[in-house]
């Protein structure tokens, strides 16, 4: 009986050990926590709604913040960090750097902020699922 409780702790210690894997990736790669987890139509469901949400703000024009001059300007980049690499790839190609020059870029910014909070919520879900405070 000794034989089967050592096993079981050596399971949970090792699971333990990669409890942050699907938040970490989650944040990265919008979906990829859930797919680490084998949700695949959820993981899918998160990545198209984040990416969606991501290129339309784009495309509506909408800035990227880069710096933070003040409290609103760091609460939108805390925003756009949470897209993880989409950020980091729309500010090394420039996307999003232009001057505001049409009415739809507001709306575009907060679709590239929403976005980025939604991958937040998508990434610690993943790590709720993963602990197991959370069931499927």
């Amino acid at each position: 009986m000794t034989t089967v409780s050592n096993k079981a702790v050596a399971g949970q210690s090792a699971q333990q050990g990669f409890v942050y894997l699907p938040l970490i990736a989650g944040w990265l790669v919008p979906g990829a926590g859930h797919f680490l987890l084998g949700k695949w139509k959820r993981g899918a469901l998160l990545a198209a709604s984040i990416v969606c949400m991501f290129a339309l703000g784009l495309a509506m024009q909408g800035k990227l913040y880069s710096g933070a001059q003040d409290v609103l300007d760091m609460l939108g980049l805390l925003g756009d960090l949470g897209n993880g690499l989409l950020y980091m790839v729309g500010r090394a190609l420039g996307l999003g750097s232009a001057p505001v020059q049409v009415t739809t870029a507001d709306y575009g910014t907060k679709f590239i902020v929403v976005a980025g909070l939604l991958n937040i919520m998508a990434a610690v879900d993943a790590h709720s699922l993963r602990t197991g405070r959370k069931e499927s």
